[in-house]
C-alpha cells in the first residue's frame, strides 16, 4: 500500500502515482453463473506478479453470506483524495451488490491477500434512510465519508441518487442530494473539487435491465441519455445535458486526472460514441461527440445492425491515452487524447466478441471496412464473450481486461460465457501507443472450485486510475 511518512493513503499527484510500485494482486467480484446452483457471489484475489509461483491464479476467495447479490463495482474507504490526512488508511474495500442492494465492507488491510468481511450494510438501510436501491459506483470523499451512486428506487424504477456512509462506522448517513432532487436514472459519477463540480451518468431502470436488454425499453423511456452537472459544495443540480440518440446510455464517466482539468470523457454504450464534456468560457458545462464507432449491418444476430456497445472507458494517469471496450464488436481501442477534441486511434485488438469469423453472425456492411476477426484462443482456452471491464497499471504499461458485463446481459448476448465462465486477460501497452495481447496471461474463471463464475471489475490494493481522485 502506497504511503509516506506523515501522509495519508494513495499518492500526492497522478504523475507520482505513475511511479508507484507494480501491481502484485488484484481483487475481482465474481458472480455465480448459475442462479439455480444456490452458490453465493465472492471476491476473488488474483496473483498478477510474474515472479510469483501462483502467477495467474486465484489465491483467495471470499464468499458472501447471501445469495444472488450481483456484486458489481467496488471502491475504497480512502483514496488519494485523503492523501493529506495521515489518520486515514486504504484498508476497506466497499463492495455494493447491484441486485440485492446490500453493501459489503471488506477488510483488505489485515491481510491483503486474504480479505475478510468487516461489515454488511443491509438493503433496508438504503431503502428507508435514502429511498434508494441498486448501488453502483463508490468513491471516498476528502471529508472522510463514502459516497455511492444508486440506479433505482426500492420498487425497481429508475432513480439516480447518492448514499453517504460514515467512513469509520460505515453506517448510512443519508442522501448526498437534496430531497426531491434525485434524477430519473443513475449509474456512475466523478467529482472535481477545484472546480466545485460533480458529473453523473445514466444507465436504466432496474426493472428493465435486470431481465436482459429489450430494445423496446429505449422507446418506453426506461434508459437514460443524460449527463447531470452538480454543485459539489451545495449538492444542487445545476444542469442536465441531454445527449440524445447519439449519446444513448452514457455509462462510465472520467474526468482527466489532473485536478485542475475542466474536461473529461464519457462512453455511451448503445450509440457507440464517446463525448467530451467541458467547462465553457461562460462557466457552465457542455458536451461534444469526439469518437463514433459505427454500427455494422449484420445477419444472424438479434437486430439488423450491431452497435459496438462501449461499456467501459478509462484514462491513463498522465491524461495521454483513453481506452475503451466494444463489448459486442469485441475490440479494445486506445486513443491518443493529447488533442482533447480530436482523439487519434493508436491501438486496437480484438478479443472475442460477436463478430468472430467462425460464429453465426455475418457482417454485410461495415463502414470501417474491417474483416471479421478470428476467434481468440489463449493458452488453449477460447475467449467467449467480449472485452468489458478495463484496468490500467499505474505506469500505463499493462491493461487488464475481463469479459463479463452483467449476468442478465451475459446470458442474453453470450450464453457460452454465462455457461463456461469469464476470463481475465492482459494487454501490453507501448510507450508511444499501441496494444498487443500477452499470450502468456490468462485467468480462467470457468475452472473455479464451485463452478464457472463471471468476474467483473478489477481493483489494485494501492489504488488505480478509475478509483482515485485528486483534490
Amino acid at each position: 500500500m502506497a504511503s509516506c511518512s506523515g501522509c495519508g493513503p494513495g499518492y500526492r499527484s497522478p504523475l507520482d502515482a505513475m511511479k508507484g510500485s507494480r501491481e502484485e494482486i488484484v481483487y475481482l467480484p465474481c458472480i455465480n453463473c448459475n442462479s439455480d446452483a444456490l452458490k453465493p457471489d465472492y471476491l476473488a484475489t488474483v496473483d498478477v506478479d510474474p515472479k510469483s509461483p501462483t502467477f495467474c491464479q486465484v489465491i483467495h476467495r471470499l464468499p458472501m453470506p447471501n445469495l444472488r447479490d450481483e456484486l458489481h463495482h467496488s471502491g475504497w474507504n480512502a483514496c488519494s483524495s485523503c492523501f493529506g490526512d495521515a489518520s486515514r488508511k486504504r484498508n476497506r474495500l466497499i463492495l455494493p451488490a447491484l441486485i440485492s442492494s446490500r453493501v459489503y465492507v471488506v477488510d483488505v488491510g489485515t491481510d491483503p491477500r486474504a480479505p475478510r468481511i468487516h461489515k454488511i450494510v443491509e438493503p433496508v438501510d438504503l431503502f428507508w434512510k435514502c429511498g434508494l436501491a441498486n448501488p453502483h459506483t463508490t468513491h471516498c470523499l476528502g471529508n472522510g465519508q463514502i459516497m455511492i451512486s444508486c440506479i433505482g428506487d426500492p420498487t425497481g424504477n429508475g432513480k439516480g441518487g447518492f448514499v453517504l456512509l460514515d467512513g469509520e462506522t460505515f453506517e448510512v448517513v443519508g442522501n448526498w442530494e437534496h430531497s426531491g432532487e434525485a434524477v430519473n436514472f443513475g449509474y456512475d459519477f466523478w467529482y472535481q473539487p477545484r472546480h466545485n463540480v460533480m458529473i453523473s451518468t445514466e444507465w436504466g431502470a432496474p426493472k428493465a435491465l435486470a431481465g436482459g436488454f429489450n430494445p423496446a425499453h429505449i422507446n418506453e423511456g426506461l434508459y437514460g441519455s443524460c449527463l447531470h452537472v452538480w454543485d459539489w459544495t451545495t449538492h444542487k443540480k445545476l444542469q442536465t445535458l441531454d445527449l440524445g440518440e447519439d449519446g444513448a446510455i452514457p455509462l462510465e464517466v472520467r474526468f482527466l486526472h489532473d485536478p485542475d482539468a475542466t474536461e473529461g470523457y464519457v462512453g455511451c454504450a448503445l450509440s457507440g460514441t464517446v463525448y467530451r464534456f467541458y467547462k465553457t468560457p461562460k462557466g457552465d458545462w457542455a458536451a461534444e461527440r469526439v469518437i463514433s464507432v459505427p454500427n455494422k449491418k449484420v445477419e444472424g444476430w438479434a437486430l439488423p445492425e450491431m452497435p459496438g456497445l462501449i461499456t467501459d472507458i478509462l484514462i491513463s494517469l498522465d491524461d495521454r491515452f483513453l481506452y475503451f471496450s466494444n463489448w459486442l464488436h469485441g475490440d479494445i481501442r486506445q486513443y491518443d487524447i493529447t488533442d482533447r477534441r480530436s482523439p487519434r486511434l493508436v491501438g486496437q485488438v480484438f478479443l472475442g466478441g460477436s463478430l468472430v469469423s467462425d460464429g453465426p453472425v455475418r457482417v454485410l456492411e461495415d463502414p470501417e471496412k474491417q474483416s471479421q476477426p478470428p476467434p481468440r484462443i489463449i493458452k488453449g482456452r477460447r475467449v467467449s464473450g467480449g472485452p468489458q471491464m478495463l484496468q490500467l497499471s499505474l505506469d500505463g504499461r499493462r491493461l487488464y481486461v475481463t469479459t463479463s458485463l452483467f449476468s442478465g446481459w451475459d446470458k442474453q448476448f453470450y450464453p457460452d460465457m454465462a455457461k463456461d465462465g469469464s476470463v481475465m486477460m492482459q494487454m501490453d501497452v507501448s510507450v508511444s501507443g499501441g496494444l498487443s495481447l500477452n499470450e502468456n496471461f490468462l485467468v480462467d474463471f470457468g475452472k473455479e472450485p464451485d463452478g464457472p463464475a463471471l468476474a467483473h471489475e478489477l481493483r489494485y490494493p494501492g489504488g488505480d486510475c478509475t478509483s482515485d481522485i485528486w483534490l
